[in-house]
């Protein structure tokens, strides 16, 4: 071995073929790849199991809390898609179907409009209840009561204690269509009569007690 005046020249160290740098590479690192691997396994199945998103429709809701008796314009209302599973039978689908009809009873924000909700021209209440017409002996009270009102109708004669005929009957709104009949019969301070949504049974009571009894009213929850 040559020496120089520095000592002994330094030995060459020789540089590692590539593929075994992969290779040790590939060794340090393969903790890291499989749980790359099996992460991505992982995603790929629950992609596979995940249940496809539910079909919706489109519904009309109110956009803000909307009183009993009120007449809907454009403002009140909105659109929204909800589960078709979801969706009642009748709901509207375009907001503009529904701007000029009444509410019923109140309304709150996010609800959809269904039929059961409105006041409609031809007079209907809720599904399954007719619609009465009451003449209360209180003509001040029947003018408190206002469209989405509760009330239990109670009638009583001199001779006998009052009794309730229905309960919880629900105060709709008057005709939207102008009607000259309506007012016809009215005279001196007489109010006009109160719709009212009752079960057929106390339609039935309601008739046979107008025409023996005077009828009142109290407002329940």
């Amino acid at each position: 071995m040559r020496r120089d005046r520095f000592g002994p020249e330094p030995l060459t160290r020789r540089r590692r073929p590539w593929r075994t740098e992969v290779r040790a590479a590939l060794w340090r690192w393969r903790f890291v790849a499989v749980a790359l691997g099996l992460a991505m396994a992982a995603s790929a199945v629950l992609d596979a199991v995940r249940p496809a998103p539910p079909a919706t429709t489109p519904v009309v809701v109110a956009a803000r809390d909307v009183a009993a008796g009120t007449t809907l314009v454009s403002a009140d209302l909105r659109v929204v898609r909800l589960p078709s599973s979801l969706v009642a039978e009748g709901a509207s689908a375009r907001a503009d179907e529904l701007v000029g009809d009444a509410t019923a009873v109140p309304v709150p924000a996010g609800l959809p409009i269904v039929p059961g909700v409105l006041a409609t021209a031809g007079i209907a209440g809720p599904p399954g209840t007719v619609v009465a017409a009451v003449r209360l002996a209180d003509p001040a009270v029947a003018a408190y009561l206002v469209p989405g009102t509760r009330i239990d109708l109670i009638a009583a004669t001199p001779e006998t204690p009052g009794v309730v005929v229905a309960s919880r009957a629900l105060v709709l709104p008057r005709p939207t269509v102008a009607d000259e009949s309506w007012d016809a019969t009215l005279t001196g301070d007489e109010a006009p009569p109160v719709l009212v949504a009752v079960t057929q049974d106390e339609a039935q009571a309601l008739s046979g007690a107008a025409v023996s009894s005077a009828l009142s009213a109290v407002v329940v929850p």
